[in-house]
């Protein structure tokens, strides 16, 4: 029997219940009972097209006709990579109702990346936004992928929207000639020829989804997340909030390949009824026309998105008391930001904090959050019910008293079921305890007060977390050393005022090649083809070698230390 653990957080649930009852149901099962009992409600809206639940229940039916039509079936694995579109949750939810897995992409992934993610999942379509149709199509044919199911962010707009954008950015969009091009008009069209019933049997514990997180080597790693895993979350997100409602509007900003954003913004959303208003790209100055627009009840963003709404102009004398939740995570937001996020909402109207919280995409998102009525300086919360928290000695199962810092571990039922075909990482990150229960081992250093309350410090892991996605620095280190002029290079993270922190690169270039702009250029040409766009390097400085330890490895904290202290000078 496992032993009992210890919960001094309960006391500050005010009215959040301990205990929840979970389901052993599909995503799509979840959405159909939002369906059932709100038929009328309105499910999303994008740019003004709004979908009630039961029209958006006939677009998921309409799309998995699609899929069966094609021959996928249960347990295929596809690619999604997609912005926040109706066509990016539509497929993943018509994919969900056959059984498939939905492989979630970074649109603005490097080829090579998009190379790896297909062949890891041995992916035999993947639904695409048209922007991304390109590097695709380059690596197509190193890859298992029989065709493209091409979308564009116009293919919902309303009519008006869709003039603007073909004159505007639609023009610059060129698709390269392919036979493995299928427009998603066509792809819907194919699922009318499609007659047999489809019987959802999806269980909990089926994997649903697959993201991506990174690993301080080597290739990022693929996250199973269950059916029980998201449903859970969905609902522990909405008791821990203590303030949704049927119909409140859902700021769904965050990309749906993050965690944090198809987890709380999108199924939480479906599943308590409420509407999601998709957000395809985040334009830091269109922040406050977007909210003074739109009017949501609940915004869940990184600090990065806060800060924009600290600096929006469209926001002066705007009444933001339709405001109820504001959450803040995947990223630290410091006592300082948070305090004027707060003063900023109290000044507009809104009689509520802003909220920060913890998570991680092993376990789908967020599983602490700071009470809607009290706060503890500097900490992130108490833990979602039904799950637990501990501090231990780093890598081991050796409790330590409040207030001692050490690792933060979890279990619950949304941690993920594995890393996908990576057996060695998934024994390293899940770890049975002696109390009889399987741990997340988080990589990230803490401490927990004697009320339950978590405070996040650092994480053990090297990592670079910049705009609220997470940056590997050996795996952008990987990249620039595939250049043939480059020796050796590293990657440290620098302050940046909006994006908190940035890469920066140092390059030792091998004897014999000259470090001019030339060289540079050829460099970020190799970083643009193989990394994602929120990975590239800021900046980029050659040296003529880089510090060392006392063992020869390179002394990437003593880079840290010399540009913290350029940046005081």
């Amino acid at each position: 029997m496992a032993k009992e653990i210890k919960t001094p957080w309960y006391k500050y649930y005010d009215g959040v219940r301990e205990h929840l009852e979970y389901s052993d149901t599909s995503l799509y099962d979840t959405v159909v009972e939002s369906m059932l009992k709100h038929p009328d409600y309105i499910s999303y809206d994008y740019f003004g097209n709004k979908k009630t639940y039961q029209e958006f229940v006939r677009q998921i039916d309409n799309c998995a006709k699609s899929f069966k039509q094609l021959g996928v079936g249960y347990k295929d694995i596809i690619c999604i990579c997609m912005p926040n579109t109706p066509e990016a949750i539509i497929s993943f939810y018509a994919l969900n109702k056959i059984g498939a897995v939905a492989n979630l992409i970074h649109p603005l992934s490097g080829e090579n990346e998009i190379k790896y993610f297909l062949n890891l999942t041995k992916s035999k379509y993947i639904i695409t936004i048209d922007v991304a149709f390109n590097k695709i199509n380059h690596i197509i044919d190193k890859t298992d992928v029989k065709e493209c199911i091409v979308v564009s962010a116009r293919d919902s707009m309303p009519m008006y929207m869709k003039i603007g954008y073909d004159l505007t950015k639609g023009r610059e969009i060129k698709l390269e000639n392919s036979p493995n091009i299928l427009k998603w008009k066509d792809f819907i069209e194919l699922g009318k020829s499609y007659h047999e019933e489809i019987i959802s049997n999806y269980k909990g514990s089926d994997v649903a989804a697959i993201l991506y997180s990174g690993g301080t080597t080597g290739n990022p790693k693929g996250i199973e997340l269950t059916n029980y895993s998201f449903n859970a979350v969905a609902k522990q997100g909405f008791e821990a909030c203590g303030c949704l409602s049927e119909e409140d509007k859902v700021l769904a900003i965050m990309p749906i390949f993050h965690g944090f954003g198809l987890g709380i913004c999108i199924h939480t959303v479906q599943y308590f009824g409420g509407t999601s208003i998709l957000v395809p790209q985040f334009k830091a100055n269109e922040f406050g026309k977007l909210i003074k627009k739109n009017k949501p009840n609940i915004i869940a963003g990184v600090p990065t998105l806060f800060e924009a709404l600290l600096k929006s102009e469209d926001l002066e004398g705007v009444d933001l008391s339709f405001l109820k939740c504001v959450i803040s995570g995947g990223d630290t937001l410091s006592v300082s930001l948070k305090r004027k996020i707060d003063s900023f909402l109290k000044g507009h109207g809104a009689d509520i904090q802003v909220r920060p919280g913890y998570g991680l995409t092993e376990c789908v998102t967020g599983t602490c959050l700071t009470p809607m009525n009290f706060y503890k300086e500097g900490s992130i919360g108490i833990p979602y019910p039904d799950v637990y928290y501990k501090i231990v000695r780093t890598n081991t199962d050796w409790e330590l008293p409040y207030g001692k810092e050490g690792e933060i571990v979890i279990t619950g039922p949304t941690i993920m079921k594995g890393y996908l075909h990576n057996p060695k990482e998934t024994k390293k990150t899940l770890k049975k305890h002696r109390d009889g229960r399987i741990w997340l081992h988080t990589g990230d250093l803490g401490y927990m007060d004697k009320d339950g309350f978590v405070y996040f410090k650092q994480r053990i892991k090297r990592l670079i977390v910049s705009s609220g996605y997470n940056l590997y620095p050996q795996y952008i280190e990987n990249v620039i050393e595939s250049n043939p002029k480059v020796l050796i290079s590293c990657v440290i993270g620098i302050d940046h005022p909006y994006k908190m922190q940035v890469a920066k690169a140092f390059i030792v270039l091998k004897n014999g090649y000259v470090a001019d702009e030339k060289t540079l250029k050829e460099i970020k040409a190799t970083c643009e083809k193989n990394l994602s766009k929120y990975s590239l390097p800021y900046e980029y400085e050659f040296r003529k070698d880089l510090p060392r330890t006392l063992v020869g490895k390179v002394a990437y904290r003593k880079l840290e230390e010399e540009e913290k202290k350029k940046n005081n000078n």
